[in-house]
């Protein structure tokens, strides 16, 4: 008996023990539930680049005349349908050569529109990127499995659903001077994808557009019942940053300055 009751917590040490090495080589998958659904989340530069108030290499604000003048990937995130979300769901840090053969069109549509480095889950400070994919690309199993799955599904789902294209089609252009009814802004991408969107404000102005997906990619509509937007809200237009700005009062630093 009594060597029996030595055996119990040899046993429970043991157990522990390979339960450590599980989230230690990153299998964790059963740690947190499948997610329900997908939201992209589209950044308005105009809005963000506002706020600016240092410059640096890796912000996308302060590229003066080649500044994006359309929505931006802000990222692609699981979701749950009670309005919480997994993260950091299995151990996978970010290797920025896994994705080289798509630098250039993440550099465009998807660039960071700040200074400094973003936390990440596995590996310390790094790229925006490596918050997104470290984040949330991790929790998209079983629909998205690897990194560069996670980086390419995303640009393909925004190239087709084009909200900036959507909107000015509808009139719903970049201006420092109109204001425009919050309902026609979420009508037209309704008409266009047949769900309904998520629009963040900050004060009066569009600062994200966020579109939902079922997880094969089809619209579903967003669960926000509120919103942060005033009735009618802008589309500031970008002001230029860029070194070229002369009467700019915006400073430039190093990225490591912005750490």
């Amino acid at each position: 008996m009594a060597s029996l009751s030595a055996q119990i917590p040899l046993c429970l040490a043991l157990m522990m023990a390979a339960c450590l090495m599980i989230g230690i080589n990153g299998s964790i998958d059963g740690a947190q539930r499948e997610f329900d659904y997908f939201a992209l989340s589209l950044q308005w530069p105009g809005t963000i680049c506002h706020k600016t108030r240092h410059c640096c290499s890796s912000n996308a604000c302060c590229r003066g005349s080649n500044s994006q003048t359309e929505f931006t990937i802000h990222g692609l995130w699981p979701d749950y349908n009670d309005g919480t979300w997994p993260s950091c769901c299995y151990r996978s840090q970010f290797d920025v050569k896994e994705i080289s053969t798509l630098l250039d069109a993440l550099e465009k549509y998807w660039p960071s529109l700040y200074c400094g480095k973003s936390s990440t889950c596995f590996s310390g400070k790094g790229l925006f990127w490596a918050h997104e994919w470290e984040k949330h690309g991790t929790c998209s199993s079983p629909v998205i499995r690897d990194e560069y799955s996670y980086f390419i599904t995303t640009l393909n789902v925004y190239f087709k659903y084009n909200v900036t294209k959507i909107l000015n089609e509808a009139g719903y252009v970049p201006s420092n001077s109109e204001r425009y009814p919050l309902g026609g802004i979420v009508s037209a991408i309704e008409n266009s994808f047949r769900a309904t969107p998520e629009v963040i404000c900050s004060k009066e102005a569009v600062e994200e557009i966020r579109l939902c997906f079922f997880k094969d990619f089809k619209p579903r509509n967003c669960l926000a019942s509120k919103t942060s937007c005033p009735k009618y809200v802008s589309l500031p237009a970008y002001v230029s940053m860029g070194r070229e700005a002369s009467e700019s009062e915006i400073a430039w630093i190093s990225d490591d300055e912005a750490l």
